[in-house]
């Protein structure tokens, strides 16, 4: 059993693999916060194994949280890009069995 946890910032515009693909074992839990005060309006997308983000997962202003966990849950990359016009902090954490 593995864990992961860490903080990453994105720039406006930017996009970044924040969660690579597991190789040998496998993702049983992550989740993503966005660390910003309760009043501040921004835009992150979250997309799985999309780079394009055709389809994508939407943390807009009050929502600073998505969590997955079961044996069933995505296996691949998970891409996030923040389309506002401020720097944002993410924390990320992942477990694999």
């Amino acid at each position: 059993m593995a864990q992961t946890v860490c903080t990453l910032m994105l720039l406006p515009g930017q996009k970044k693999i924040i969660l690579e693909k597991p190789n040998s074992l496998q993702r049983i839990f992550f989740s993503l916060r966005v660390i910003t005060s309760a009043a501040s309006w921004y835009d992150v997308r979250v997309s799985f194994d999309d780079p394009l983000f055709s389809s994508f997962y939407s943390l807009t202003g009050q929502g600073k949280y998505f969590e997955a966990k079961g044996v069933d849950i995505f296996q691949g990359n998970i891409w996030v890009c923040n389309y506002s016009s401020v720097d944002l902090y993410i924390s990320v954490t992942e477990i694999l069995h």
